[in-house]
C-alpha cells in the first residue's frame, strides 16, 4: 500500500491547514488510519488515528483543535487543523495498519511538512 501525504505548508499561528492521504487501494481493507508527526529534535509522537468504523482518538495536546476523518469512496484520510500553534510545527505522516497473512501490516507515507510562524 502506498499512502501520498499532501497539504501541508507555512501558516500563521491561529490559521488552519487541512492534510489528505491518498492510499493505493481501498483503505476499507486497512482499519486504523492515522496521523503522526515528528517535529525537530523530537521523536515521532501520534496525532490522531480513526478506526473502519469512525470512532476517533486524539493526543491531548490536539484535543479540540484538530479532526480526522476518513472518506473510504476516495481512500483518502483527513486531517483538519485549525487554531495551529508553533509547536505544532512537523512533518505529518499518514500511517495505515491492519493485520495480514503474516501479522500486523504498517505503512507510512512520505510526510508533509507544516510550519507555524508566530
Amino acid at each position: 500500500v502506498q499512502l501520498q501525504a499532501s497539504g501541508g505548508g507555512l501558516v500563521q499561528a491561529g490559521g488552519s491547514l487541512r492534510l489528505s492521504c491518498a492510499a493505493s487501494e481501498r483503505i476499507s481493507s486497512i482499519p486504523a488510519m492515522g496521523w503522526h508527526r515528528q517535529a525537530p529534535g523530537k521523536q515521532r509522537e501520534l496525532v490522531a488515528i480513526i478506526g473502519s468504523g469512525g470512532v476517533t482518538n486524539y493526543a491531548d495536546s490536539v484535543k479540540g483543535r484538530f479532526t480526522i476523518s476518513r472518506d473510504n469512496a476516495k481512500n483518502t484520510v483527513y486531517l483538519q487543523m485549525n487554531s495551529l500553534k508553533p509547536e505544532d510545527t512537523a512533518v505529518y505522516y499518514c500511517n495505515g495498519k491492519r493485520l495480514g497473512g503474516k501479522g500486523l501490516e504498517e505503512y507510512w507515507g512520505q510526510g508533509t511538512l507544516v510550519t507555524v510562524s508566530s
